[in-house]
């Protein structure tokens, strides 16, 4: 059921109005300490028009509704077991009657592009299945805003590019999140449970606690070492996130020192085995997807490049992908597949040096660096100016390099579509690289290991969790091409490891990073928090 006063989106047909486009907010600078009742949060002069009569809100609401489809959470016995089937079906009994008719709220700000984004679909949907009241909320924007939380990110991770950020940008970061708890606070009750994710949503903690909220803010970002750039992150974050009740991490190492202990909770996230990037695909059916792309030469075969969307409905892959290439893949060539966004942290760049100089010199196949179309993902603005300094790199690469690397983005326009693009190309890989120079957790690593690949990744973050012994090749110094060029043509050259690698990868994300595994976690945390008085 859609609140009151909510905008209801989906995700494939529309998007989001900034702020910024109908004027900046101004006024006063708000507390840290959030010192205030819900009525005296000062929100911009738009928000005072209110719903329209029928529950539509204005169409300059801040904050929306995600309508997420209800998943099968019965789909999930065969491929986990009885046993593990049962103790979900049982968490699931606790937590509703724990709840006594709240609600779970997740709150971020994105409903599209990136992990985040794509695991709530798939776990809010299994959760509503299984009858525990929950939803999600996707907050606003403007430019500004989103520069700033993405340097706050970069931060996280280890890079000052730019400097601390100063008054003037935490005044505003501040000043948008208050104009969103507005109407946050116009669908949360006092009891709900608010989950909210990652920087953009660390300065809703305090309104939301203080309006009578169970606040806990998960972090889904962070390395496991400090340096001036970790220390501004956390040094800009730790004034608004005193007043939740709990803290969750990827890894224990993300944690900073201040948090307290009993506080923390560890939960690395998971894949859905039936979404449209994770279903099951028969080799037809890939080829036909690549072929729409465009990334194969050779004849189409005569199939549909069929699916089975989010919400058990049907769904073809029609649009083809914006390809930059002087050449393309034979269906038999061996192939090199990272799929990331456009964010300097993935080093794609670092991916198409090291093929171009250690790759291709004496070795076969080809590289395909995929990543969304840059204006189709809200909340980086970093990614166009990232995918144009690949572009540049490419058209300096000697003419036998550019003919066997490929620069790929995906469309956006149908979110599932889009995954069934990314399924069919990590299936059709022979090898799948994720050479991150950090990495909070890298879910790439657990999509491309679902599909039987091998995966050559950094030894950073949370791939190392991921690629256990015997599952996959971790480098430990992300920026040695040599070594990581040395990977590829070790496993484009053997197809029998690399298939006795995928087989063992396939096992260990089923034991692992499947989403029974991550509501459990969930539950229990959840549980001690909601009996905690």
């Amino acid at each position: 059921m859609v609140p009151v006063g909510a905008k209801v989106i989906t995700p494939v047909a529309e998007g989001r109005q900034s702020p910024g486009e109908a004027g900046q907010i101004g006024g006063e600078e708000a507390s840290y300490g959030y010192a205030i009742t819900c009525d005296a949060v000062l929100a911009p002069p738009w928000a005072a028009a209110g719903p329209t009569p029928g529950g539509r809100a204005d169409a300059v609401s801040l904050v929306h509704v995600v309508e997420v489809p209800e998943r099968s959470a019965a789909r999930l016995e065969p491929v986990i077991g009885s046993q593990r089937y049962a103790q979900l079906t049982q968490a699931a009994d606790r937590v509703r009657q724990l709840l006594a008719g709240r609600t779970i709220w997740n709150v971020n700000s994105t409903a599209t592009g990136g992990g985040v984004a794509e695991m709530l679909q798939a776990l809010v949907g299994y959760v509503n299945d299984l009858g525990v009241p929950i939803g999600w909320l996707v907050i606003t924007g403007d430019a500004r805003f989103f520069a700033t939380t993405k340097r706050l990110h970069n931060q996280i991770h280890g890079d000052l590019a730019g400097g601390p950020l100063d008054a003037a940008e935490a005044h505003h970061y501040t000043r948008m999140l208050t104009a969103n708890a507005v109407e946050l606070l116009g669908r949360i009750r006092p009891g709900d449970v608010a989950l909210l994710h990652d920087p953009q949503t660390a300065g809703l903690a305090a309104p939301l606690a203080a309006a009578g909220a169970r606040v806990v803010w998960r972090c889904h970002i962070g390395v496991d070492w400090e340096n001036d750039a970790t220390q501004a992150g956390w040094d800009f974050l730790q004034p608004h996130l005193g007043s939740a009740e709990g803290y969750v991490f990827s890894r224990r190492q993300y944690a900073p020192a201040w948090l307290p202990d009993d506080k923390v909770s560890v939960i690395p996230p998971s894949i859905d085995p039936f979404s449209p990037k994770n279903q099951d695909l028969d080799a037809a059916t890939v080829r036909a997807v690549l072929a729409t792309l465009g990334v194969l030469d050779g004849a189409a075969p005569q199939v549909p490049a069929r699916f089975i969307r989010r919400n058990g409905h049907p769904g073809t892959v029609t649009r083809p992908a914006a390809i930059i290439g002087d050449g393309r893949p034979g269906p038999d060539d061996p192939v090199l597949i990272q799929v990331s966004r456009w964010d300097r942290l993935k080093d794609m760049g670092g991916v198409m040096r090291a093929f171009a100089d250690h790759v291709v010199p004496g070795g076969g196949g080809y590289l395909m660096l995929v990543g969304p179309a840059v204006a189709g993902v809200s909340d980086d603005p970093e990614g166009a100016a990232v995918y144009g300094e690949c572009l540049l790199q490419w058209h300096d690469l000697p003419p036998e390099a550019r003919a066997r690397i490929m620069l790929v983005t995906l469309p956006l326009d149908d979110i599932d579509e889009n995954a069934a693009m990314v399924n069919a190309l990590q299936r059709h890989a022979t090898v799948i690289a994720q050479k991150s120079l950090a990495e909070g957790f890298g879910l790439t690593v657990s999509e491309g290991m679902w599909k039987g690949r091998p995966v050559i990744g950094s030894e950073v973050g949370g791939i190392i969790d991921q690629i256990a012994a015997g599952t996959g090749l971790l480098l430990p110094d992300p920026a040695d091409l040599k070594a990581f060029g040395q990977a590829v043509r070790l496993l484009l050259g053997d197809p029998a490891e690399a298939t006795r690698l995928g087989l063992a990868a396939r096992a260990h994300v089923r034991e692992n990073f499947l989403g029974d595994v991550h509501l459990l976690r969930y539950a229990k945390l959840l549980g001690a928090l909601i009996s905690r008085t």
